[in-house]
């Protein structure tokens, strides 16, 4: 019974001592066990004192009330909200009825609303502490009130009894106070203590990493990047916190084999020889024994060991498959990935993430776990701004950078992004050689990781298409645009700024509409805009300054939010559209970018069936370039209309994510005998396809099913809140839908 007694204290000491459980929480617990001994003490000492049955019922039903709604907060992780309908009862109900079941002032219940007052003070923080502690001292004072002018509603006995049961109270609420204070004592000193070491585990990790980074020029600040991408995909999983924390140490310390290897190699200005590539594949393994000696933390060992396997049992160093592989190195072998994409290499320049995200989609079920390949492409989709690659590879534009261009494009800005949002640039501009009359100009084009390039091999592999080179007196060379018009519109409202005193200063106003982008250039004297026809609406546009003889500085950005109106670009070449096919049973669409268009809401009905023939834009080249199927309810029944609810996104490369709050889906993609890979899938797509999706409805699950060129997809949509009415609507990216035929 002692060893058990012992055991029991052990668990309960190694619980309340856990580091990664807030220190209120195990106030909390620390409190409610003191309390609930108490409690259970109190009762027989009450019938000892021989005090009125009502009181000692009192006494065990909240005892026993307050035994079952603890466990079942601390099981349920809802401590957060347990602590807060704990004051509520224990303020206005189990201490006012403590004061009139055990002798009101006379009796031992003013030492027993103490506890309220140690309760809210040890336990709860921030405001709520503010306001009970308020609202504790205003029912402490109306009970004794009401206890004053209504003695009759207080159940009294023998003094003899009340002396006792106040010395009774005393002695166990003196107990509370001493266990908490002594708890919070060594709480406070194991806390430092494991913030030291913590302190010390991170600095030693993170220069160990350092070390290892540090070994090759290309992979530098690598790990840590790893470990911030890990952890953010274990946060979208749902993960702890302490489990994303322990994900973060295991990324940070995945490459900490390359030790083991020689320099020689890992600083080889090319790839590998196939017998260097052997010598590198050791690295995991030489990690694994590094760190599997830490026995503090053994989970260390498993990033370094398996982030390399394969999810389809090809990688190394042990031939893993599956779910075989330890989930940590599953989320660590895509964010590596990632990360070694969007680097810089001896061989190559980083990869635009557009590219890499095509790539975590092919790898998807074959080099990745699907789930965790998924939720990178979800971090990729919020990413707007690409900060999530290699810090070194973003030079600042906004007020840090200066450009000395003695020949146009002797130096250019970073690509600014041309949207339906205005953007102004300003910037100062010097004559480099002041004999000679300066000019500032820009390169309008389009490429997949928004830079200009003058390289054949550069515009090649990233689909650089200039539109235009233009100087901001209004000359230009028209290069792959449709059409170029130039304005003088000096007074019309822009004009009059003063030149600055040592160069001229110049705003740049910029905005993309569809398929015509719009400048107007104000040097301070002279006001010019220029209208830009593109090849069409589904291009990006880009921005790089540059000039002649200039020295271009003090650049700064700003952006006014909204999108301008579909006629604020004066139209000078007309719509291009791409819609050739037969019209079907509802218009056919043209989307140019991501979900720009859709088709009108069609009623979902049981047993529909939809057909249509798709086609990809000439400048789609990525997989999920393709049309999409969207499931929804809106009060107008349009897409994005009024009180929008989407249940279901589902695109025809078999990707989709997870509508929040209103509905689940559980999506099965199947690679078919047919299916010939994604070059050939995209290729298929370009030329055009026909496709066909059945639908089952049974009340609130609805059942997609189709297959293309290889690839079989199921989806069963189950909506959270029943609704009569579920619309379909047809959309995608850079694709048309033609020859829409509805079959009920």
């Amino acid at each position: 019974m002692i060893d058990y007694l012992e055991k029991l204290k052990k668990q309960f000491t190694d619980y309340i001592f856990d580091p990664s459980m807030d220190i209120r929480n195990r106030s909390f617990i620390v409190f409610s066990a003191a309390v609930l001994v108490s409690l259970f003490l109190a009762v027989p000492a009450g019938m000892i004192m021989k005090e009125p049955l009502l009181a000692t019922l009192s006494t065990l039903a909240g005892a026993v009330f307050f035994t079952i709604f603890v466990f079942a907060a601390i099981r349920s992780d809802k401590i957060a909200q347990a602590k807060i309908i704990l004051s509520v009862i224990l303020i206005f109900l189990f201490l006012p009825t403590m004061f009139f079941t055990n002798g009101g002032a006379q009796g031992g219940a003013p030492i027993w609303l103490l506890l309220g007052t140690i309760y809210i003070a040890m336990i709860l923080e921030g405001r709520l502490k503010v306001v009970m502690l308020i609202v504790n001292t205003f029912v402490t004072a109306l009970t004794w009130i009401v206890g004053y002018y209504h003695p009759e509603l207080i159940s009294e006995y023998s003094r003899g009894g009340n002396f006792i049961d106040t010395f009774a109270g005393l002695l166990i609420v003196g107990g509370v106070v001493f266990v908490l204070f002594s708890f919070q004592n060594s709480l406070s000193k194991k806390d430092q203590e494991h913030k030291n070491l913590l302190r010390l585990f991170e600095q030693t990790a993170t220069s160990l990493a350092n070390a290892i980074d540090a070994k090759d020029e290309y992979t530098r600040g690598h790990s840590a990047r790893v470990a911030e991408y890990s952890k953010k995909m274990a946060e979208l999983a749902g993960k702890s916190p302490a489990e994303c924390e322990n994900i973060y140490y295991v990324a940070l310390l995945h490459d900490v084999g390359k030790i083991g290897i020689s320099e020689a190699i890992i600083n080889k200005d090319g790839k590998l020889t196939d017998e260097e590539y052997e010598e590198m594949k050791k690295h995991p393994v030489v990690g694994n024994q590094i760190l599997s000696g830490i026995s503090e933390y053994p989970y260390l060992s498993i990033g370094a060991h398996y982030h390399h396997e394969r999810y389809d049992g090809k990688g190394y160093p042990d031939r893993l498959k599956g779910e075989d592989i330890p989930e940590i190195a599953r989320i660590i072998s895509v964010a590596d990935a990632y990360d070694a994409m969007t680097s810089k290499r001896s061989y190559r320049k980083s990869i635009p993430q557009v590219m890499v995200r095509e790539e975590i989609v092919k790898g998807s079920g074959t080099q990745f776990d699907p789930k965790y390949a998924k939720i990178m492409q979800h971090l990729i989709d919020m990413d707007t701004e690409y900060k999530m690659r290699e810090r070194g590879e973003s030079r600042e534009l906004e007020g840090r950078m200066d450009l000395v261009c003695r020949k146009f494009r002797d130096d250019t800005s970073d690509g600014i992004i041309l949207t339906p949002e205005i953007r102004t640039v300003r910037f100062k501009c010097n004559s480099v050689d002041t004999r000679k009359d300066n000019m500032p100009g820009a390169v309008i084009y389009d490429s997949l990781d928004g830079r200009y390039h003058d390289t054949p091999k550069e515009m090649k592999e990233l689909n650089y298409f200039e539109y235009a080179e233009i100087r901001f007196d209004g000359e230009y060379t028209c290069s792959g645009a449709r059409k170029i018009q130039v304005d003088d519109i000096s007074g019309s409202g822009n004009a009059g700024r003063s030149a600055a005193g040592d160069g001229t200063e110049y705003e740049l106003t910029v905005v993309k509409k569809a398929d015509h982008v719009q400048l107007i250039i104000d040097s301070g004297t002279k006001t010019v805009r220029m209208i830009i026809a593109l090849p069409d609406s589904s291009r990006y546009a880009y921005l790089s300054l540059t000039g002649e003889n200039c020295h271009i500085s003090d650049v700064s950005i700003s952006k006014k939010d909204g999108e301008v109106s579909g006629d604020y670009i004066p139209r000078i070449a007309e719509l291009i559209s791409y819609i050739d096919g037969p019209e079907g049973d509802i218009p056919s669409v043209q989307i140019d970018g991501y979900r720009t268009a859709h088709t009108e809401g069609i009623p979902m009905k049981e047993g529909m069936e939809i057909s249509f023939h798709t086609k990809s834009l000439p400048t789609a080249r990525l997989v999920w370039h393709c049309a999409y199927l969207v499931l929804y309810w809106s009060a107008d029944k349009k897409p994005k209309g009024r009180s929008y609810m989407e249940y279901a996104l589902i695109r025809l490369d078999g990707e989709f994510w997870e509508s929040e709050n209103v509905s689940s889906n559980k999506m099965t993609v199947n690679k078919l005998n047919t299916f010939e890979g994604w070059e050939a899938w995209k290729k298929a797509n370009m030329e055009g396809i026909d496709c066909t999706v059945s639908f089952k409805r049974e009340g609130n699950k609805i059942t997609a099913t189709t297959e293309n060129l290889g690839i079989s997809i199921k989806n069963i949509t189950t909506i959270l809140e029943e609704k009569d009415d579920v619309y379909l609507t047809l959309t995608g990216d850079q694709c048309v839908i033609t020859n829409i035929r509805i079959k009920r």
